[in-house]
């Protein structure tokens, strides 16, 4: 396996490890017992959840938009449609709890418009490619403007507090754009500068590519960040395991997320190719590959069965509903891979 395919390779592997955690967190947010979330199980879970699944995700979003190099028009178009696929998603992954909400008396304690309208990844990942589409038309390819970018948006998080508007129209558009409330889960401040670093990380391999996959800097660099991670872990475990405060850091939490993220990244670009390409790790590069499908498809699974289960299962339980909700997905994606040309 030469240097370059390994390279391609990896980016496929961490989006595959990044949809099998989001998958676990998922399960463990809407089936797990209370207890189970609040104990260490729980908090083990949401980190796993947390920095290697979306930041990690975006990361290499940002990182594939610089490799293919498509023209601003293209990327457009697809951020609209990512945007678009979210919010039908929105719908699809709630049927049962709307069946239940105009049905079975629950709008009393369920506001069903949080659900259909709450800013979940793909929102972000198609507003990230609309905004790094406009960019580029004056930025082109100058490392300097993008990283100032990335670095800018965790500060106006940190810095700001987003506008509390009275209207519930704005309410639920700035849901997607920058806000607090309960329902922006991946408002695009703070989350816009993971596919912009990602973006950066792509600029920067193409002009110093030779030093970046040097092994013995990747080692030294890797143990650098290693250190600082340790000593501020337990601040950084604090974040993770608050979802309000993850969905809604500021910059030194966006700082320890790419640490995280590099610490991981080169852990994994220094596997051998054996390990990679063995059936388990093919496995893993075929869910980074087929990532928005997968996604799509465990969200409808996990979320109209959590309408039923909700925060009802047992360790042992919910380990099974992961395993079954894996198998299901992907057999589902394998079917409509055949049956269909699935692309957004």
């Amino acid at each position: 396996m030469s240097k370059q395919t390994k390279r391609l390779i990896i980016p496929d592997v961490l989006k595959g490890f990044a949809v099998l955690f989001m998958i676990q967190v998922h399960i463990l947010e809407l089936f797990s017992k209370q207890e189970i979330y609040d104990g260490f199980i729980g908090k083990a879970s949401l980190f796993l959840g947390g920095v290697p699944a979306a930041p990690v995700f975006m990361l290499v979003m940002g990182y594939f938009l610089a490799f293919k190099n498509k023209d601003e028009k293209q990327l457009l178009f697809r951020g609209i449609k990512l945007f678009i696929a979210g919010l039908i998603l929105n719908f699809l992954l709630n049927l049962n709890l709307a069946f239940h909400v105009f049905y079975e008396g629950w709008n009393e304690f369920v506001n069903i418009y949080h659900y259909w309208f709450g800013a979940d990844i793909l929102h972000l990942a198609g507003l990230s490619v609309i905004v790094i589409g406009l960019f580029r038309y004056g930025f082109k390819d100058n490392l300097i403007p993008w990283i100032i970018l990335a670095l800018s948006i965790p500060m106006i998080s940190s810095l700001t507090e987003p506008v509390d508007f009275e209207k519930i129209t704005f309410k639920y558009i700035f849901a997607f754009l920058f806000s607090n409330e309960e329902w922006s889960y991946f408002p695009l401040i703070p989350w816009l500068a993971y596919p912009i670093t990602g973006y950066v990380f792509r600029l920067l391999e193409m002009k110093f590519g030779d030093i970046l996959t040097n092994k013995k800097l990747k080692l030294i660099s890797g143990v650098g960040i290693l250190i600082l991670l340790i000593f501020t872990f337990k601040w950084a475990g604090g974040i993770i395991t608050n979802l309000p405060a993850y969905y809604h850091h500021g910059t030194w939490f966006f700082f320890w997320a790419i640490g995280l993220s590099t610490i991981w990244s080169i852990s994994l670009s220094l596997f051998p190719k054996e390990i990679i390409q063995n059936p388990v790790g093919t496995y893993i590069r075929w869910l980074g590959k087929n990532v928005t499908l997968i996604y799509i498809i465990q969200w409808i699974i996990i979320g109209n069965i959590g309408t039923i289960l909700y925060k009802t299962q047992t360790v042992s339980q919910s380990l099974i509903w992961f395993s079954a909700v894996l198998l299901a997905t992907s057999l589902l994606t394998l079917l409509i891979q055949r049956k269909f040309t699935f692309r957004i």
